[in-house]
């Protein structure tokens, strides 16, 4: 088994779920008390979301292209960033390090396809919806459609986001606004929902929407376990 390298604590409400999940998929797969290989970096999150709200992306590359040096010299065969936002910087981080990034696009748009979609809505933050690191690498390395919000929708999500989620607040309010944006999106025409954010799965499950909910730090999670068993390619 190999080694994986968390970059996490954005936020860390939801780096919980990838230590969780990739733990119970070692588990399962190696039976017995088999768990995971794991190194964890954890940012200060405050810092980050500044240098996001600020548009100071540079520079939040070279932090997180510094935690990741530190992973890999503490022994990590593997990086994954615990957010999707960050993925903003992915290349700074891809360029200070030797061993493979396992994208959480990638990941998600593996699930897709397997799925037989071509067309879905993407949910996050403001900055993975308006920008276009995200829906640029779904689009151009694997075909896909990507339908975003409407802006008012947009706002209100970033919003839970960070006010909400990111704090560990869960409200029935947020998630019924959260399954209206589904049901705009699904009326624009799209066949299934990105959790573009690694803290929606705290408020929407399968059982909240009426199609396919991709929910991006499972499948990233998830995907990061095989690989370390070596049931996955990185690059």
């Amino acid at each position: 088994m190999k080694t994986i390298g968390l970059l996490g604590g954005m936020s860390w409400e939801s780096t919980i779920a990838y230590y969780r999940i990739i733990n119970r998929v070692i588990g399962a797969r190696l039976g017995g008390l088999h768990s995971a290989r794991i190194v964890l970096y954890s940012v200060e999150f405050a810092a980050i979301e500044e240098m996001q709200r600020a548009g100071r992306w540079t520079e939040a590359g070279v932090v997180l292209a510094d935690a990741a040096r530190r992973l890999e010299g503490a022994g990590a065969e593997c990086l994954v960033i615990c957010a999707n936002t960050m993925h903003k910087v992915a290349p700074a981080v891809e360029d200070a390090i030797t061993i493979p990034l396992l994208h959480i696009a990638d990941a998600t748009a593996a699930r897709i396809l397997a799925a037989g979609l071509r067309t879905v809505g993407l949910l996050g933050t403001r900055y993975t919806m308006e920008m276009d690191f995200y829906r640029r690498r779904l689009a151009e390395r694997f075909g896909l459609t990507v339908l975003t919000p409407e802006k008012a929708d947009r706002e209100a999500a970033h919003q839970i986001i960070f006010e909400e989620l990111c704090r560990g607040v869960v409200r029935e309010e947020s998630r019924a606004t959260y399954r209206r944006i589904v049901e705009n999106l699904a009326s624009a025409g799209a066949a299934g929902i990105v959790s573009g954010c690694t803290e929606i799965g705290m408020l929407l499950g399968p059982d909240d929407v009426p199609l396919p909910l991709f929910d991006t730090a499972a499948i990233h999670a998830e995907e990061a376990a095989l690989w370390a068993l070596g049931e996955r390619g990185g690059h």
